[in-house]
């Protein structure tokens, strides 16, 4: 009962749709309180994801299963993750992307469909800082 207490009231403060089932790794962050986020109840997210606003990680028609995030997944405004698809470690999806296909470890999609703009190399993977601030607040300089 307080499960569902508690989702309806994240979607009545945020409209957003977080179910109680799905898995979300520990320091996963929803940027801008996670307005307009939908996650399927099945989805699996890694620890250290930014999940901007209006992001739905779903499902998709007459295809079981949900998306697999790995660790350290940057996911921009928009993007819709849709799918039984797996998103590397410390990839990145531009805004507004639909990914629909497996996303590489390292690697920055976008577009629609989304498709792979170029690969980074592990090391930067593992020491990458965007300096995103997705409080609402402006970054201090």
């Amino acid at each position: 009962m307080i499960p569902d207490l508690l989702r309806k009231a994240i979607y009545y403060l945020h409209s957003s749709y977080i179910p109680y089932g799905a898995e979300i790794g520990e320091g996963t962050e929803l940027g801008y309180g996670g307005i307009g986020v939908v996650i399927h109840n099945r989805a699996k997210i890694g620890k250290r994801c930014l999940i901007s606003q209006q992001v739905t990680i779903g499902g998709r028609s007459n295809i079981e299963g949900a998306p697999v995030i790995g660790d350290d997944v940057r996911i921009g405004a928009g993007a819709k993750i849709l799918g039984k698809i797996t998103v590397g470690d410390f990839a990145i999806i531009g805004a507004n992307a639909v990914v629909i296909k497996d996303v590489p470890p390292g690697a920055v999609v976008a577009g629609v469909p989304a498709r792979e703009l170029r690969q980074r190399p592990a090391p930067e993977c593992q020491d990458i800082d965007l300096g995103l601030d997705h409080s609402g607040r402006s970054p201090e300089p």
